[in-house]
């Protein structure tokens, strides 16, 4: 098999953070090892990276009901006036021109470097027939903002009753779960529960990764800090009634300033690696505790189903032997020294383009379940891909239904792999604490055209 060539992304990703971030230029390295395992496996294709499912831009989502406070406080944060569709996400992202520019849904699901990768693929899952229509939920939109560079922005819509629908509440789990930072206006929770639940749901779900930051709007007045402080409270026992315990709470008003915003915008790029590395770590242990248990099982279930058809195959000769037997008397032949092997080998030569025939048919069968099963898990792997690599000649005749690549080999690269991401995680800790919770700004810019 010819070896797995590296991915433009991965390479361009190593010249990115080559000159900025050690720690994922190591990561880097890390994704293409495990690239070229799940490519020998059939997992991914040759053109594929297990490195895209984690957006490597830092990134802020900010989520609201249907006041305007969301949009305002972006407004008065990167110090522009923002022309977006309130009932899209809108993706913000720093360009060093004068003047900003709207670009289609299309543009975000056809690049691997933004969040929105191939999401019209969920989507049309999701609710059938929506999936070409992209451009009616997002939307990408150029800024020139300083506090942009290096980070990306999703503004999602409004929470709008009239609007709400499958699609709306998909995209908004999606930028919960990617998202480093999320700022969650608190009108959300003075929507109708009924359409806010999905998201609700998402923050509960995700509350312990220490994303969330709640914004309290009350910019229109001045507030002392006693005040401050039985707000924050006041919030904080009613969203334990929607089953939110966690997160950190700010209160905007005349008077504050945005330095626990400003500080955790900051430290985004630590967020980000972080981020990432769990994301290593996990498609790690997935290939070992999730893939090769379902292939397995796939292989298992397989296997005895063609085992169990050419069983009823050869009870039909074997009967139709003892027919014979009983109407001319043929079982003298089976104890003939030299006829009786040939009626064997007969019978074997027989049974085996049987069986592989078979087996080729179940195999479908299988193949399907298995394509179900992927979106059930919601991994990228392709599973049919390593059953499918499983089915040699000498794997269908013998009782063997472990996945090819399940080996001590394989096992050991893995943990080797899964052992230089807990070095990275450190490595990355000791980075974070010798930086004293400082601003840590890449210094590096991506030009025009160039990938991230």
């Amino acid at each position: 098999m010819a070896d797995k060539t590296v991915s433009k992304y991965l390479v361009n990703l190593e010249k990115q953070f080559a000159a900025t971030d050690p720690v994922l230029q190591k990561a880097v390295k890390v994704f293409q090892e495990l690239d070229e395992l799940e490519f020998e496996m059939g997992l991914i294709e040759n053109d594929e990276s297990t490195a895209r499912r984690s957006s490597w831009w830092p990134l802020i989502t900010t989520v609201g009901g249907y006041s305007p406070a969301k949009s305002d406080f972006l407004n008065r944060f990167l110090g522009v006036t923002l022309h977006t569709t309130r009932h899209k996400f809108t993706v913000l992202q720093y360009t060093p021109q004068a003047t900003s520019a709207t670009l289609p849904g299309t543009a975000l699901d056809a690049d691997h470097r933004l969040p929105f990768y191939q999401i019209s693929r969920d989507i049309e899952e999701a609710s059938p027939g929506e999936g070409g229509k992209v451009n009616s939920y997002l939307e990408l939109v150029t800024v020139n903002c300083a506090k942009l560079k290096n980070k990306l922005v999703i503004d999602s819509p409004v929470l709008n009753p009239a609007a709400e629908n499958a699609v709306n509440g998909l995209l908004r789990q999606h930028v919960i779960a990617i998202s480093d930072l999320v700022l969650v206006f608190t009108d959300l929770f003075e929507a109708d529960p009924e359409f806010n639940k999905s998201t609700v749901d998402s923050i509960v779900q995700y509350q312990d990764t220490n994303k969330f930051l709640f914004v309290i709007d009350h910019s229109e007045i001045q507030i002392d800090e006693h005040k401050t402080h039985d707000i924050i409270t006041s919030w904080q026992r009613r969203l334990a009634e929607f089953g939110i315990f966690t997160g950190h709470f700010v209160v905007l008003s005349q008077n504050s300033n945005n330095s626990e915003i400003e500080q955790r915008v900051n430290n985004l790029n630590h967020d980000r690696s972080y981020r990432v590395l769990d994301s290593l770590e996990k498609s790690i242990r997935a290939v070992d505790d999730v893939v090769m248990d379902e292939v397995e099982s796939a292989l298992t279930l397989w296997k005895e189903r063609c085992n169990a058809t050419t069983l009823i195959i050869l009870s039909f000769i074997i009967m139709l032997i003892l027919f014979a037997e009983i109407a001319v008397g043929i079982l003298d032949l089976f104890f003939d020294p030299i006829i009786g092997p040939l009626i064997v080998l007969g019978l074997i030569a027989f049974l085996t383009p049987i069986h592989m025939l078979v087996s080729k048919v179940h195999a479908k069968f299988i193949i399907n379940q298995l394509h179900k099963r992927q979106k059930k898990l919601n991994i990228s792997e392709d599973l049919a891909g390593l059953f499918e690599k499983s089915l040699s000649f000498w794997r269908v005749i013998l009782p063997i239904t472990q996945p090819v690549g399940k080996t001590k080999k394989n096992r050991k690269k893995l943990s080797h792999m899964l052992e230089q991401t807990k070095d990275l995680v450190q490595a990355l800790n000791d980075q974070f604490s010798r930086s004293q919770f400082q601003d840590y700004s890449p210094s590096y810019e991506p030009q025009s055209g160039e990938e991230y």
